[in-house]
């Protein structure tokens, strides 16, 4: 896949040839090259185990804690590259990285959640943040007392994205936000993500499986397979591509990407 060559000025994020090894030997993405602009929506598609949360990873500094590290490449955050920087460091300069699986403080209430993971000191402007979040999420706002651990798991994929949202990122990224939800929550959800790209222009970056509900509300996509991108284009092309249909929005089960016919005839994908 060639290094993405857009100007600078028009992305948010911009990644460049990134190559991810764990424990200084394993190989897990291999020339990663993808770019955000700067209030876009974008999605990172493939199978579990392709690379997608790693490539995440890698951007907001979290590789460390799972013996991982950025090899080769460049990853740049509004221009600027970020390689060397510490996770929190990441997150003062606006990144946000909403984990897989929901991961919030059971024993606190969502107001106790929201609170904790606010960016700014002053009392005020924590509390317009926090109504700020209640009035993408009402659910919220009407469990606002009850412990997190008590919430549905849709409640809890709100109180991470409202705990992100808290930092005042310019950059969110979000790990499977549907795994595990019903289809008329992640349907919800992600009507609040196009919600919020749209009135605030936050950029987003999306891992998803669920292809069919990622590619309705970005504008762009790229497919990772095996460690590599196999493919990048509009969403409504990739939904008319027809191994994308094949693979992802026709349930072709227990089949890797480059077993579905056309492949090879296609490998321009990879030059």
């Amino acid at each position: 896949m060639t290094a993405i060559t857009q100007h600078a000025t028009d992305e948010v994020l911009t990644l460049n040839n990134v190559e991810v090894v764990y424990d200084y030997v394993s190989l897990a993405i291999k020339g990663v090259s993808l770019a955000v602009p700067k209030g876009g929506m974008v999605a990172l598609l493939g199978a579990n185990g392709a690379g997608k949360s790693t490539t995440l990873k890698s951007i907001s500094g979290l590789l460390a804690a799972e013996r991982g590290e950025v090899r080769r490449g460049e990853v740049k955050f509004q221009d600027r590259s970020i390689s060397g920087l510490m996770p929190q460091d990441r997150v003062k300069l606006g990144i946000a990285h909403v984990l897989e699986g929901r991961r919030v403080f059971e024993h606190l209430t969502p107001d106790e959640n929201l609170i904790a993971a606010s960016a700014v000191r002053s009392r005020h402007d924590a509390a317009r943040n926090k109504d700020r979040v209640y009035s993408y999420f009402p659910r919220l706002f009407e469990r606002r007392s009850s412990a997190a651990g008590y919430l549905s798991g849709g409640e809890q994929q709100m109180l991470a994205i409202g705990r992100a949202l808290m930092t005042q990122p310019k950059l969110l990224m979000l790990d499977e936000p549907s795994l595990g939800l019903a289809p008329f929550l992640v349907a919800e959800i992600f009507q609040i993500l196009s919600r919020i790209n749209r009135e605030e222009g936050l950029s987003v970056l999306l891992v998803e499986q669920n292809a069919i509900a990622a590619l309705e509300i970005v504008s762009h996509g790229y497919l990772i397979e095996s460690g590599r991108i196999v493919m990048h284009d509009t969403a409504e092309a990739l939904k008319k591509n027809p191994d994308i249909q094949e693979f992802y929005l026709g349930g072709a089960e227990n089949k890797n990407f480059r077993d579905i016919k056309h492949y090879r005839r296609r490998k321009r994908w990879l030059t």
